[in-house]
């Protein structure tokens, strides 16, 4: 299975990025994965809700153009589906199962993602109805990939 989570901005903080690693490497046993940062739209602190628009459409372009047409596409999402660890694990288990073998994670910069992407999103998943920031969803969506392959393959790991 090819996983590729397509980011929106750039990740500064030096323990986020070595929890990242870490998981992309514990993940090398069951998966292709590739962390794919798209740049940020920069714009000041106080945007009219056209400007906000703008934004989400320039960030959702670029992360549009890292899509390969044949990949399953699940966008992190506050109003999509909230699964448990053990749903997320069979859901990745079916895609699989059912030849789905390309999976596009998309997280959206801070303003959220644009109509296109979640247009063309096939699946919307939440982990929350609390808004987190996008960097730190990068080392909590791997996690929970990580856990999702031990939980399929029958593999302890810590509750």
């Amino acid at each position: 299975m090819k996983i590729t989570i397509i980011s929106v901005g750039k990740l500064k903080e030096k323990y986020l990025k070595q929890g990242i690693q870490e998981y992309i490497k514990r993940l090398s046993a069951y998966a292709n994965v590739e962390v794919i940062e798209v740049p940020d739209e920069k714009a000041p602190e106080n945007l009219s809700e056209a400007d906000m628009e703008i934004v989400k459409q320039k960030e959702g372009e670029r992360i549009l153009s890292k899509i390969s047409t044949d990949s399953y596409i699940i966008s992190l999402e506050i109003m999509g589906d909230m699964l448990t660890s053990e749903q997320f694990a069979k859901k990745l288990d079916n895609l699989a199962t059912h030849g789905k073998s390309k999976i596009a994670l998309v997280i959206g910069g801070s303003l959220g993602l644009s109509d296109e992407v979640r247009q063309r999103s096939d699946y919307a998943l939440s982990f929350s109805k609390m808004t987190f920031p996008h960097q730190l969803m990068r080392l909590v969506l791997l996690e929970q990939v990580y856990r999702a392959f031990r939980i399929n393959r029958g593999e302890p790991y810590h509750k």
